[in-house]
């Protein structure tokens, strides 16, 4: 299985940039390569919508308890119910999308399950508010192989740029 974590603020042209290279390298993948993704906008959908593009087959991880979106914002229910629609398979998981510690502990679970993780990453250190640093050396602490996707001309929003829920890259 394959995985992505990663940034969540990136600029609406480093999302091109990310989609198209995220699309490379799973075109390059056997044709039976299972995608895993935890429910969430922003990369999640993004890495969802490539993986069913290629015709790879998508594995959505939600959390438990049913109401864990309601009080969600609008693009975030939007990018759940999205995914939903996309996966072949869903996997329900205890966590609360609105708790950041247990998005990261969902996360490293993510990660622990997968051969192969993509990290959307510039990277710089983990900020406390960024985790994507921590998954990547979680993921190298285990074996497992990371690859990191940033492609030429990528770039972040500046500082104080904010995200919604904390699915991978999330308020972190």
């Amino acid at each position: 299985m394959i995985t992505a974590v990663g940034h969540a603020d990136l600029t609406s042209t480093t999302w091109d940039l990310v989609q198209a290279e995220l699309r490379e390298r799973l075109q390059g993948l056997p044709p039976d390569t299972t995608a895993l993704v935890r429910a969430g906008a922003r990369l999640p959908l993004v890495f969802g919508r490539v993986v069913h593009e290629v015709g790879r087959r998508l594995v959505v991880l939600l959390p438990e308890r049913v109401d864990a979106f309601a009080d969600a914002p609008f693009h975030d229910r939007r990018a759940h119910r999205e995914l939903l629609a996309l996966a072949e398979q869903i996997r329900m998981l205890p966590f609360d999308p609105l708790d950041r510690d247990a998005c990261v502990s969902a996360d490293e679970r993510l990660v622990s399950s997968c051969s192969r993780l993509l990290a959307v990453w510039d990277g710089s250190p983990s900020s406390g508010q960024d985790a994507t640093a921590h998954m990547v050396a979680y993921a190298r602490a285990r074996g497992i192989a990371v690859e990191v996707v940033w492609p030429t001309g990528a770039a972040r929003e500046p500082a104080g740029h904010t995200a919604s829920l904390c699915a991978p890259g999330h308020r972190r």
